[in-house]
Parts: C-alpha cells; sequence; structure tokens
C-alpha cells in the first residue's frame, strides 16, 4: 500500500514535535567517510553522532 499524503503529514507532524534538527556541515567528500566510520560500528551517522556526544558529555560531567 503507497505512503499516503494524510500518513506523510502526521509524519511530519510528529517528527516536527518529537525532535528538534541539528545540521552538520562537513567539507565535501567527507560525509561518505563519517558515514563509513559509524557503520563500523553498526550505527547509522545520526546515532553515531548523538552517541559521541552523549560520552562526551558523560566525561565532563565526571571531571567536575
Amino acid at each position: 500500500m503507497p505512503y499516503s499524503e494524510a500518513q506523510k503529514r502526521a509524519s511530519d507532524k510528529y517528527r516536527a514535535k518529537a525532535y528538534d534538527v541539528i545540521q552538520v556541515k562537513a567539507r565535501k567528500g567527507k560525509r561518505d567517510e563519517y558515514k563509513a566510520q559509524a557503520a563500523a560500528r553498526g550505527l547509522s551517522l545520526n546515532a553515531y553522532i548523538i552517541s559521541l556526544l552523549e560520552s562526551d558529555r558523560e566525561t565532563t560531567e565526571k571531571e567536575t
């Protein structure tokens, strides 16, 4: 069954309500390198970036 316009609107509405959007800019060609790095750890690029940020936050909290 195809994805209907109503489903698309509902999904977009949910994402807008539940998530913040953060853009990361990288030099040309680096995106694929970063995606491969994340995939080597079994993560999407988004999940990998979030895990790095969370890990850094935890480390910083332990130091203070």
